[in-house]
């Protein structure tokens, strides 16, 4: 059952709370304001926001955004490009014309100078003359404009003109994220995703400063990604899915497109294909891939854990290389997954074996390694990155390999499976998705701190968080964001936002406020009873 959406109506009142007051460097949590004056009402508290920016100073009269309003911006391309962003989701609301210039001072103000914001972060100065955006980095400029978005009424968000006004409330914030990776992984294998859709998903991803979309190419149930040297793994192994559907593949062109996109909102792409299991549309398009040169039949199901690569061919490290190489040079970003979760039907030697020769591979074509963190019970590369999806439950000893890693040099990023594996049901009567891990409702999602998630593990070694998205039952856009929202907030604040700001009991009201935006961009959502969702009464 799909929830319910009313055509949302303008925003007329206020959420009745601040999340965070900065006074001297120290944060003072769920500080009340006095009430706001006249000529603010109808204005978004400042801070009112995820995730959760690191300083708000509230103070001062607000800026309207009118038909005389201009959006001024640096003379760099970046910049330029950023404030067409700006006009492009400004102007179908207020029906303003919102001319992007070079000249002059006021309006909305996107600006490039030295200060302490780091590669991501930004100021915010809000007052009557004018809305300012500073950064160091365009990543700043970008990732601040989500937070201006968020100032504004939820009606912002349509694509036809509504009434406003559109008020930014006065004062400022300062904010740079807690981690430098805050990923979140989409499935293309298990039910293939065209380019629109991926692209659909980007956007809400960006709303959130998610900056790493994670793309799973390859599985046994379908290889997504088209190369030259070994051609059937996507005309063959990428022809079915799950179910049996038709499947589908990306072209070279399709996944540059899909990567291009994806730096448009300053998301970096992490391409995943994963081995040496999980593999079974790559041995079946290839006979030669299997040891005993015999090519399994196309698999549909939703099992795990029985598929291989050849360990002792030579082939197999041919096939790698070819793979890597030609992925490599269609991906400008940092990393390549090389998956290695699952892999039972390995043996440990060969797992070992494997891991030791294909590890060498992604660093000569200028990459950095990362695997699921099974990667751990082999030598992570020097500088790997291994993504942790155990369970709270999972054994002491498996986090403690982790954790010896960790202090050996290995990143780690945190995507516990009972946490933040946003297939996982909500509840026992989710209609979509899988609870292997349990059931996941918004509360358990969001209530955890990866800095001290693992034992042992040093706070320097956390690179971030990531949301992963399983697609074994899902089949369309509005599935993926049923099951990413409201969860996907949630995780994007883990990884943003400073400890100091975590608190269930703010957020979910922050997070309440986020419902009339989904409806007002058309996003399928779950309307969990653990949070105060608005009634369109009380807007």
């Amino acid at each position: 059952m799909r929830p319910h959406h009313r055509p949302t109506p303008r925003v007329t009142r206020l959420l009745g709370s601040l999340l965070l007051v900065a006074a001297a460097g120290s944060f003072a949590v769920g500080a009340t304001p006095a009430p706001p004056s006249e000529s603010e009402a109808g204005t978004r508290r400042l801070g009112e926001v995820v995730p959760a920016p690191a300083s708000v100073e509230p103070g001062g009269s607000p800026y309207r955004i009118t038909r005389a309003t201009r959006i001024r911006v640096d003379d760099s391309r970046a910049v330029r490009r950023i404030g067409e962003y700006v006009a492009d989701v400004l102007r179908p609301s207020t029906g303003y014309p919102l001319p992007v210039t070079s000249r002059g001072k006021g309006g909305i103000q996107l600006r490039l100078a030295k200060g302490p914001f780091g590669a991501e972060g930004y100021r915010l100065d809000s007052g009557a003359k004018g809305v300012t955006i500073t950064a160091a980095q365009p990543a700043g400029l970008f990732h601040g404009v989500q937070t201006l978005r968020q100032l504004l009424p939820a009606a912002v968000e349509k694509d036809s003109v509504q009434p406003g006004p559109w008020l930014v409330a006065g004062g400022t914030i300062k904010d740079t994220p807690r981690y430098g990776w805050r990923g979140a992984m989409l499935d293309v294998s298990r039910h293939f995703f065209t380019v629109d859709q991926v692209k659909r998903y980007v956007d809400q991803l960006a709303l959130y400063k998610v900056n790493k979309l994670h793309l799973h190419l390859s599985d046994d149930q379908g290889w997504r990604i088209a190369f030259d040297s070994w051609p059937r793994l996507a005309s063959y192994g990428g022809s079915t899915q799950v179910g049996g559907g038709p499947g589908g593949h990306y072209t070279k062109a399709d996944y540059q497109e899909i990567v291009r996109y994806a730096a448009s909102r300053y998301l970096e792409v992490v391409p995943e294909i994963d081995m040496p299991g999980h593999t079974n549309a790559a041995l079946a398009s290839y006979a030669e891939l299997n040891c005993d040169g015999v090519a399994p039949p196309l698999y549909t199901g939703t099992e795990v854990g029985f598929s291989s690569l050849c360990v002792s061919k030579e082939i197999t490290y041919d096939f790698v290389d070819d793979v890597i190489r030609e992925l490599a040079a269609l991906t400008p970003g940092r990393y390549l997954h090389i998956g290695g979760d699952e892999a039972h039907s390995t043996s440990h030697e060969d797992y070992v074996k494997f891991m030791d020769r294909v590890q060498p591979v992604v660093a000569k074509y200028g990459k950095t390694v990362v695997g699921w963190h099974q990667l751990t019970g082999a030598t992570p590369a020097k500088g790997a990155v291994a993504q942790y999806w155990g369970l709270d439950d999972t054994s002491a000893e498996e986090k403690e390999r982790v954790a010896a890693a960790a202090r050996n040099g290995t990143g780690i990023v945190l995507s516990p499976a009972d946490r933040i594996y946003l297939d996982m049901k909500y509840t026992a009567d989710t209609p979509l998705g899988l609870d292997w891990a349990g059931l996941v409702e918004v509360k358990r999602s969001y209530d955890w701190d990866p800095g001290t998630y693992l034992p042992g593990v040093p706070a320097s070694a956390i690179r971030g968080v990531e949301a992963p998205m399983w697609t074994e039952t899902l089949t369309k856009s509005a599935d993926i964001e049923y099951m990413a929202f409201p969860r996907l907030a949630g995780a994007a604040e883990l990884g943003w936002s400073p400890a100091a700001t975590h608190d269930w009991d703010r957020y979910k009201v922050r997070l309440a406020a986020q419902g009339e935006r989904w409806e007002a961009l058309g996003i399928s959502y779950y309307r969990s009873p653990q949070v105060p969702w608005r009634s369109a009464e009380s807007r």
